[in-house]
């Protein structure tokens, strides 16, 4: 177990909290204020990285497809909002997820239909190509670190967002009573359609920046939907800093448990065992970890007041 294998795995660890915070943090804000459940928030994550592949091969610069692709992922979370969603909020958990369910299906379907089902590839910006110097025989490429910045830096805009702005307070407060809110004259229909909208493209904007290091197909989406669920359920449902403290937990946790577990196993098991044990046991980590926060802490680390 070498240290540059540490820092490497570390690094890598972080890039994937950061990935899991711009998409947890608008789907904590529906379900914490809206108190929607929905399952195709993956699906707009994978509709980012399809708009970015379409926008940067017309345009021919990453940069002016990044540029167009945030307003039109605004824009297709807000149409689905207005067309579908809305439709919803009265409705039981189980009829938002049975409907959102039938969404993802019918969206894969549909970028199969629009962009074909062979995985497409986004041109890396060359001022973010190569990689830089970390330490001797150590390279990290450039691109995935100004990615982990660019992610905490999202995280610090949001946090101002939240906490310093009136939609912010709106927002806080329809978090904690949206039904008084309501009735102290906010229109809770366009609250409601902001943090919506809002989230949609924070999730398309995800997909677009990992769209360079990731090949971008069908169905992308689906499985960091999952640990998605698994972040807002251990940082606290319609809290962005429990949101952004359980998606590096789980970052770090899942890639340096595939790293290092069958290593650390080692020590107690043969090498064989340990590594059958490894593989079997590093999915199953952060599930773990929700257990166990779940046990002490049944609202998360950073419940919302209500």
């Amino acid at each position: 177990m070498s240290s540059a294998l540490l820092i490497v795995q570390t690094l890598n660890g972080l890039q994937l909290g950061i990935l899991l915070f711009l998409i947890a943090a608008g789907l904590t804000l529906v379900f914490g204020v809206m108190d929607f459940i929905n399952l195709a928030h993956g699906v707009q994550y994978m509709i980012g990285a399809y708009l970015i592949a379409m926008f940067s091969a017309w345009t021919g610069s990453f940069w002016a497809g990044l540029a167009l692709t945030l307003p039109v992922a605004l824009a297709v979370g807000l149409l689905l909002e207005v067309t579908i969603f809305r439709r919803l909020y009265g409705r039981s958990h189980l009829d938002q997820v049975l409907a959102t369910f039938g969404l993802i299906l019918f969206l894969n379907q549909l970028v199969k239909t629009i962009w074909g089902a062979a995985p497409l590839s986004v041109p890396m910006p060359d001022v973010l190509s190569g990689s830089v110097r970390l330490m001797d025989g150590l390279l990290y490429p450039v691109y995935r670190i100004a990615l982990i910045g660019l992610g905490l830096t999202t995280a610090l805009l949001l946090y101002v967002l939240i906490n310093k702005t009136r939609v912010g307070m709106l927002v806080r407060a329809g978090a904690s009573n949206a039904p008084m809110v309501s009735a102290l004259g906010v229109d809770i229909g366009r609250l409601f359609m902001i943090v919506f909208g809002f989230g949609a493209m924070l999730a398309g904007f995800a997909g677009a920046m990992v769209a360079p290091i990731l090949s971008v197909e069908p169905g992308m989406g689906d499985n960091l939907l999952i640990l998605t669920f698994v972040v807002i359920v251990i940082g606290g449902i319609g809290s962005i800093r429990g949101a952004f403290i359980a998606a590096l937990l789980v970052g770090l946790i899942d890639t340096l448990g595939r790293a290092f577990g069958p290593h650390l196993l080692r020590l107690m098991l043969d090498a064989a065992s340990a590594n059958q044990a490894g593989r079997s046991l590093a999915p199953m980590l952060i599930y773990i970890l929700m257990a166990a926060v779940l046990f002490f802490r049944p609202s998360g680390l950073f419940p919302v007041k209500r």
